[in-house]
């Protein structure tokens, strides 16, 4: 089964970027005819980190002072992923996604919107209504304002995949104030906690939830490449 999910469990930044890194290498390398090696999807928690895009303005939306970053325990990196600015923390579910956009049949608009199907098979199955927001990015609740609860933020290199999304589930909602979230004025953030109370699932019910859907959407849409391929 495709893709192979790895728990990194509660990991640095720093020390996640590196086994995407490698992971990519290894995932490009089969494709030019190197030892053969499947898709990745990375799950995980990330110790308390504002990552900052290269997009022109990104910087700005941080909007916490270095003193106030410290009291918080809130570390910040530049990152190489699309999209602006935004948290990471304990209580936050980040799953890292090192495809093979060939092999799935899809460009990086057809990645993000997979991404996006994850997360909302994922919602709906502990009773949550998510829902896409046609002028930003990710996965929204409402009713109006719409809430963010998902951010997603990928890049592609020689068509393989790298970042991916990051769901809200029990975070520390708090730390969001730190920031612009993704640089949006105005919207608010959520989580599945803010959102069910009580009846919130635990993380790792979460965490397998997710996997179990990125798996399924991933096969399905390699089942459907190779029926393309072979009516061809």
């Amino acid at each position: 089964m495709e893709p192979v999910i790895q728990d990194l469990g509660r990991i640095g930044y720093d020390e996640a970027l590196a086994v995407q890194r490698a992971l990519h290498e290894r995932v490009v390398a089969a494709r030019d005819g190197g030892p053969a090696e499947p898709m990745h999807l990375l799950v995980l928690e990330h110790d308390p980190v504002v990552t900052v895009s290269r997009r022109p303005g990104a910087a700005a939306n941080l909007l916490a002072t270095p003193a106030m970053l410290e009291r918080a325990g809130v570390s910040v990196r530049e990152t190489d992923r699309g999209g602006d600015i935004t948290y990471h923390g304990p209580g936050q579910l980040v799953a890292y996604a090192i495809f093979d956009l060939n092999r799935l049949g899809i460009g990086i608009h057809g990645h993000m919107r997979l991404l996006e199907e994850i997360v909302l098979g994922t919602l709906a199955s502990f009773g949550i209504a998510g829902e896409r927001d046609a002028t930003a990015t990710g996965v929204w609740v409402g009713p109006e304002p719409l809430r963010k609860i998902c951010a997603l933020g990928v890049r592609a290199s020689r068509y393989v995949t790298m970042h991916g999304l990051a769901l809200n589930v029990a975070p520390d909602l708090a730390h969001f104030r730190l920031i612009v979230p993704c640089g949006l004025v105005g919207r608010p953030v959520t989580s599945m906690a803010a959102e069910l109370g009580a009846s919130c699932p635990g993380f790792g019910a979460v965490r397998d939830e997710l996997a179990r859907q990125a798996q399924r959407q991933v096969n399905d849409l390699l089942d459907r490449t190779r029926v393309a391929k072979g009516a061809d």
